[in-house]
């Protein structure tokens, strides 16, 4: 009898055994040396994580996304070390790094506007302090585009969302606190016209608004300039031209975000 008829062979029926996890790459890359930043770890085999390791030290929270991705928060440390993640099966590689650095975490003090529509698009001003090198910012869970505009100042564009999440800043020195923005459903405001459609650059003209949405307006800008104004019903705002040049588009910003634009002209005689 041949005996290798019976020695065990491989089979394309048999389920292949899990793989160890691999780190393939972390975002930040860095943060304070306080902890507290949230990090994004890449890779493969994380299915049942049971731990993220920065150097020997655990994470103190993190959260299993995918098989391909881990979200964690950093513990304290300094210097560079190696992030690793432990499944039931093994650790994974040590070739990725994380380094702690001494650079203040930002700080974010207000966002302006502090809503705008759940399919997103509202260009929203952040204001705070060390925002230079921002490597991301997040309403809630979703990164936003953004242009670093000073280290106290970032305009950012809001990913659709819904509800009420919170704004952050990271940097090299960590993450920012959380400010709010609230998704709305109220409908973007509509301008029909602008009455008169021109006034002196000295600005002072009173100008009536008419079209729809206007309840609850936040803002009125001529250009990029705001000016005061007075919301009169759902349909009228008046507001005062501030000074200006040139051929402009005026704009009203509410709830559910921010309307087109209408133009008016400033006059030198």
């Amino acid at each position: 009898m041949n005996s290798s008829a019976h020695s065990p062979t491989a089979s394309a029926t048999q389920p292949l055994a899990a793989a160890t996890p691999a780190v393939i790459s972390v975002s930040p890359t860095s943060g304070s040396t306080a902890g507290g930043t949230t990090v994004v770890v890449t890779g493969t085999g994380f299915t049942g994580a049971t731990a993220v390791r920065f150097g020997a030290t655990q994470a103190p929270s993190f959260t299993v996304i995918s098989d391909t991705q881990i979200t964690a928060t950093t513990p304290l440390g300094t210097g560079t070390v190696q992030v690793t993640v432990t499944t039931p099966i093994g650790i994974s590689n040590q070739f990725v790094t994380y380094t702690y650095v001494t650079t203040p975490a930002p700080v974010l003090s207000s966002v302006s506007p502090v809503s705008g529509p759940s399919a997103g698009g509202t260009t929203v001003t952040l204001t705070g302090t060390g925002f230079t090198g921002a490597t991301a910012v997040r309403f809630g869970a979703t990164s936003a585009s953004f242009v670093v505009n000073s280290a106290t100042q970032i305009t950012a564009t809001a990913p659709a969302g819904s509800g009420t999440v919170q704004v952050t800043v990271t940097g090299p020195g960590g993450t920012s606190n959380g400010v709010p923005f609230t998704y709305t459903t109220a409908p973007v405001p509509t301008l029909t016209s602008v009455t008169p459609t021109s006034g002196p650059s000295a600005g002072g003209t009173t100008v009536t608004l008419t079209g729809t949405g206007f309840t609850g307006a936040t803002a009125v800008r001529f250009g990029a300039t705001s000016a005061s104004f007075v919301v009169n019903s759902a349909t009228q705002i008046t507001a005062t031209a501030p000074a200006g040049s040139g051929t402009v588009q005026v704009t009203v910003t509410g709830p559910g975000g921010t309307s087109n634009g209408v133009p008016f002209t400033y006059t030198t005689a």
